[in-house]
C-alpha cells in the first residue's frame, strides 16, 4: 500500500541541497526544485544578495514570491507611478506580480537570504544566464560577453530592463 510506483507522484525530501549555486551578476540562486525536474509550472530557489549587492530595475511575465529567511534587503515598490524602497526582514513575504517593475538592494553588511518561488520559465532564464560558483568563490565582475549574453537572453525572453539612468534615478548604480 505504501509502495511507490513510477506512475504515481511521490513526495521528495532533499536532505541537502545538491543543485549548484548560480551567480547572477553578484546575487546567487540555488534551485531547490529546478525547472527541468518537474512538468509543473513553478520552481523554488534560495536567493542570496550579498552585502552591497543589487538586482537592477526590471520586469517580466510571471509572478515571483519571496519569503525572507535571514538578513535584510530593500525592495522597490511602485505605487501610483512613484517608487519607494521598503525594508524587508526575516519573516516578511514579498509578492511581485507579473509585469511589475521591481528591484532589490542589500545595504547591510550581511547577506540577505530568501526562499523564492517563481515560474519554470523564469527558472530556465536563471539557468541560462547564471554562472556556477562554489561557496568559496570570490565574486568576479561580469565580462562584457556575459553582459551581452544576459541582455540578449532578456530581450529574447520578453523582459524589460531599466537603463543605467533609470536605475540611478532610484538609487542603484549599474553599468550599461
Amino acid at each position: 500500500m505504501n509502495q511507490s510506483s513510477p506512475h504515481r507522484p511521490s513526495v521528495r525530501v532533499y536532505k541537502k541541497i545538491a543543485n549548484p549555486v548560480l551567480d547572477v551578476f553578484g546575487p546567487t540562486v540555488q534551485f531547490l526544485t529546478a525547472p527541468a525536474e518537474t512538468d509543473e509550472t513553478h520552481c523554488v530557489m534560495q536567493c542570496v544578495i550579498p552585502p552591497g549587492g543589487v538586482v537592477p530595475l526590471h520586469s517580466h511575465a510571471g509572478i515571483e514570491c519571496f519569503l525572507m529567511l535571514s538578513g535584510e534587503q530593500e525592495v522597490l515598490v511602485e505605487t501610483n507611478r512613484t517608487y519607494s524602497w521598503t525594508l524587508c526582514s526575516p519573516g516578511d513575504f514579498i509578492q511581485v506580480p507579473s509585469e511589475a517593475k521591481h528591484a532589490f538592494r542589500n545595504l547591510s553588511d550581511k547577506p540577505s537570504v530568501s526562499l523564492a518561488t517563481t515560474t519554470a520559465v523564469l527558472g530556465r532564464f536563471f539557468e541560462e544566464i547564471g554562472r556556477p560558483v562554489s561557496a568559496n568563490d570570490e565574486p568576479m565582475p561580469p565580462t562584457p560577453e556575459a553582459i551581452q549574453h544576459f541582455v540578449a537572453t532578456a530581450i529574447r525572453s520578453g523582459y524589460w530592463l531599466a537603463t543605467p539612468e533609470e536605475n540611478a534615478a532610484i538609487g542603484l548604480a549599474v553599468r550599461g
